[in-house]
């Protein structure tokens, strides 16, 4: 019996290269659109905190005196509790977020992954208010054991651990936005560690290695500008979060080395003191604090698509090697 034909349906011709130029038209407009709304706003804040750049700006970027009432703006204190508290969750967050996405991706059995995985991911979706309210309640009693103890211990020899410490401070602060950036950074990671193609982790079994040796040579190094992004997407987040640590870090302008002590962020100074403003000066320099915070996160990325960027040429080239090795 003879096959039946295919019919083959010729290519729509013009129609088609309409819709194309169609599609490219609606995804070039809605990139414009968005690079469009981030000028737009960056122009607007510039323009509404002008007139505090005029007056203040050295007082905004150096000053440590915040006295809205007295006409003192000093901007420096929020600057500094924005990056402290943001480097303590980094610190605290990035080892046991990979390890995390290491045993989900390369240890676990297959069932215990389907059902560890989507509770990780869940705690990326808990409001944040939700996790202030837990930590006033629950982890600042707990921390003001701990940083009491280090007080009192360690303090004398340990500027960062000196007292008093009474619970609401920059590292308890730092501890909450390690819990909320954890999730995040977990899950980027494992899904960057299950890109990496499975013969080069056979190929590290091949020549001997154990386990962990092929983790080190196999997964990490060609996965380490994806842990970078995964990074910077939760110190982004930890930069930017504003009500679960106004909650516990204290909200104190002032400056001091030891994480024990209360402070202040950008985002929670202008969460606090937006809708109490007490002058067109006040409303201009709490903006003007905001462009500052949208500088240092856009710092932060400049330096992570460098540091991805630099690194990238070195990661494909040890991949190479591992191949050849391996072959």
């Amino acid at each position: 019996m003879a096959a039946t034909p295919i019919a083959l349906r010729a290519p729509r011709g013009a129609r088609s290269r309409s819709v194309e130029v169609a599609f490219r038209a609606f995804a070039g407009l809605a990139a414009g659109a968005l690079l469009v709304a981030l000028a737009y706003m960056l122009v607007r804040m510039g323009q509404v905190s002008a007139p505090a750049w005029r007056q203040k700006s050295g007082e905004l970027l150096t000053g440590t005196t915040w006295e809205p009432s007295s006409g003192h703006f000093g901007g420096l204190p929020f600057v500094y509790g924005t990056l402290v508290t943001s480097v303590v969750a980094i610190i605290l967050a990035v080892p046991v977020a990979l390890g995390t996405a290491l045993f989900v991706t390369e240890l676990a059995s297959r069932k215990l992954r389907a059902t560890v995985a989507p509770f990780i991911d869940l705690l990326a979706a808990v409001p944040s208010v939700v996790y202030g309210l837990w930590a006033i309640i629950v982890l600042v009693p707990v921390l003001q054991k701990v940083e009491s103890w280090l007080a009192n211990t360690v303090g004398h020899v340990i500027p960062i651990f000196a007292g008093p410490a009474p619970g609401v401070s920059y590292l308890t602060a730092g501890v909450v936005l390690a819990i909320m950036i954890l999730p995040t950074i977990s899950a980027v990671s494992r899904e960057v560690f299950l890109t990496v193609p499975r013969d080069q982790r056979e190929a590290a079994y091949a020549l001997g290695a154990t386990k962990w040796e092929s983790i080190r040579l196999a997964v990490l190094p060609g996965s380490r500008s994806g842990i970078v992004a995964a990074v910077i997407l939760g110190l982004g987040r930890a930069l930017g979060e504003t009500i679960a640590v106004t909650i516990v870090i204290g909200n104190s302008p002032t400056l001091s080395k030891s994480l024990l002590a209360p402070g202040y962020t950008m985002a929670s100074v202008i969460a606090n003191e937006f809708s109490e403003t007490t002058s067109a000066l006040h409303l201009e320099a709490l903006i003007a604090i905001g462009l500052l915070l949208f500088a240092v996160t856009l710092a932060v990325n400049i330096l992570a698509r460098v540091t991805i960027s630099g690194g990238g040429e070195r990661i494909r080239l040890r991949i190479a090697r591992m191949r050849r090795g391996a072959s």
